[in-house]
């Protein structure tokens, strides 16, 4: 099955540049894990929250506002797609996260097939 994790961080945590986390050896080891396995089928880090732009459409109006859609304690700093046998799998992925074990949060959420 494939699902999406949602790596979510503290709005007030740490931002770390591309750079800074192929250096830490947390995600060093995590990427290489999913690597080896082949399991990542896609993804993307995002840039944080406050540059998001958030598009609502009102009858013909289309309204445009700094930020994220909604005020919150975490924000989605980014996505993997990944292949495994099934959520059991996808969630013992997710808690070996670095971001999961430094205080933010991996959303598991299966794709529509």
């Amino acid at each position: 099955m494939r699902y999406a994790l949602f790596i979510c961080t503290p709005v007030d945590g740490e931002e770390l540049a591309p750079e800074e986390i192929a250096a830490d050896p947390r995600f060093a080891s995590y990427i290489d894990e999913v690597r080896t396995r082949g399991i990542v089928k896609g993804g993307a880090r995002l840039r944080p929250a406050s540059d998001a732009t958030t598009v609502r459409v009102h009858g013909d109006d289309v309204l445009l506002s700094d930020g994220p859609f909604v005020e919150s304690k975490e924000y989605v700093a980014g996505i993997d797609i990944i292949e495994v046998a099934d959520l059991d799998e996808a969630v013992s992925l997710a808690s070996r996260h670095p971001a999961a074990l430094a205080g933010g949060s991996v959303e598991v959420r299966p794709v529509w097939e």
